[in-house]
């Protein structure tokens, strides 16, 4: 089934290279992150075109565990998640981390259509991988930054597959700030509600427990999208917590931060 609208808009070269800096941009050469997480009870493979695979990490902490489906920020591989996915574990959570084309051990070129197309076909192996394994059937969708786009697309989507979303340091008008390079008729196609496009867009029909979590002084997404996130939520049970002297890539070090996650899960898994 495709659940893909024409985006193609979006793939111009000046976005993407915004969008996916170690993947496009020269001088952020990968060479220079882990590429493969040394902790990962495993690393999984989904193919989502002819010769083209998504690399993914899976960090188990136990077949009567929840489990979260994680889409990391644009300047992150799935090696960067290798301590911080041990911090999951410690809190009872089973870990899947995938990273996008081009990025890690992936293979491919990234753009804005395919992040999108490749998320629907990620969920579906790791929702396979959670039965073969007899694993608790209680999935989270989560997104930091970037991985808000493909988080709350399969929200959107697959809410009856999901136990819930959590949306960290997300956008509500997915990166207005890349537009610049969109024709008007361009941003009219993204700002029809019609189209239901844009995160806040889809969230609102989002209906299943929603977590938004946001620095108070992230420069890089302004807290007041995850207010705006927050706010066009459709879900009866949600909850924002937005953490003081916390930016963009300081957040997860707040104290706040797992045990309000470890929570959620624990209540609605």
């Amino acid at each position: 089934m495709s659940y893909q609208k024409d985006l193609s808009f979006l793939d111009q070269p000046e976005i993407l290279q915004l969008a996916f800096p170690l993947a496009l941009f020269s001088s952020y050469g990968l060479e220079n992150l882990p590429c493969s997480p040394s902790k990962a009870t495993d690393i999984h493979y989904v193919e989502v075109e002819s010769g083209i695979r998504i690399g993914c990490g899976f960090w188990v902490k136990g077949k009567e565990c929840s489990s979260i489906l994680y889409f990391h920020g644009n300047g992150e591989t799935i090696g960067t998640y290798d301590e911080v996915a041990l911090l999951y574990n410690k809190i009872g959570i089973n870990f899947f981390v995938a990273d996008y084309r081009g990025y890690g051990l992936s293979s491919g070129v990234p753009t804005i259509t395919n992040m999108i197309s490749d998320a629907h076909l990620i969920f579906k192996a790791f929702k396979k991988i959670i039965k073969r394994r007899n694993f608790k059937k209680s999935i989270f969708i989560m997104g930091r930054s970037l991985g808000s786009i493909p988080a709350i697309e399969l929200a959107f989507h697959h809410q009856n597959d999901i136990s819930g979303l959590i949306i960290e340091s997300g956008s509500a008008d997915d990166f207005r700030h890349l537009w610049e390079h969109l024709r008007d008729s361009e941003k009219e196609i993204l700002l029809n509600e019609e189209n239901c496009l844009l995160n806040k867009m889809k969230i609102r029909r989002v209906k299943k427990p929603t977590f938004i979590i946001h620095g108070q002084k992230d420069t890089i997404v302004c807290p007041t999208e995850g207010r705006e996130l927050f706010k066009n939520s459709g879900a009866e049970d949600k909850e924002i917590l937005i953490i003081p002297d916390a930016d963009h890539n300081t957040i997860i070090g707040a104290g706040q931060y797992f045990p309000k996650i470890k929570k959620f899960v624990e209540d609605y898994g």
